[in-house]
């Protein structure tokens, strides 16, 4: 597990250009979302988050729960008693947040698959939007790129990091496209997938 999380971080930061702040966010995102797969009542906790140790890969959930009195102690997914709240953090008071490592002891392999599944869905995400943002403005350019494949009747062409499409009311009628071959087209729009 630990090599895979900082293998994962520096790969989406380096290679596909993503905010090391952004990686981070899905990572953490996708451990909470998996500990709530986990963890039965999960949902009913308020407010959860996962530290990251992005040097060792270690993962910690933390709850943070409001400090009551032992006798007004009713909501054990958000409250935690006062005599509870000061063996934690001695100076707690009512009124006080406190944050208690919840991360459970068999929060291993089942819980890193399936927050890689959601990390690399928002990660996939995050990479269109970063590719829509760089080339939103391209409309009325002229781009090169490459006959990649057919869609019914539309060609779709590989742009780089994007891809075009060709619609068949816009392809000139007398040319023929194959496979590989490169083509200069106008950007009529660009959207977001």
């Amino acid at each position: 597990m630990t090599n895979d999380i900082v293998a994962l971080i520096d790969y989406y930061e380096k290679e596909k250009g993503i905010d090391r702040e952004k990686v981070l966010a899905a990572l953490e995102f996708a451990f909470i979302s998996a500990y709530r797969k986990m963890v039965p009542g999960a949902d009913a906790i308020e407010e959860l988050h996962a530290d990251v140790d992005t040097r060792k890969g270690d993962t910690a959930i933390h709850a943070t729960l409001s400090v009551v009195a032992d006798d007004d102690y009713v909501d054990k997914f958000n409250e935690v008693p006062i005599s509870i709240a000061r063996k934690n953090k001695p100076d707690a008071e009512l009124g006080d947040t406190v944050s208690f490592n919840v991360t459970p002891k068999n929060f291993g392999r089942i819980a890193t698959q399936t927050a890689k599944q959601t990390m690399m869905q928002r990660l996939r995400m995050a990479e269109k939007e970063m590719i829509y943002e760089e080339y939103k403005d391209r409309a009325g350019d002229i781009v090169s790129g490459t006959v990649r494949r057919f869609e019914k009747s539309d060609v779709m062409i590989d742009l780089g990091k994007f891809e075009g499409r060709i619609p068949s009311r816009e392809r000139v009628v007398t040319e023929e496209y194959n496979i590989g071959d490169r083509i200069r087209v106008y950007v009529v729009a660009v959207e977001t997938p």
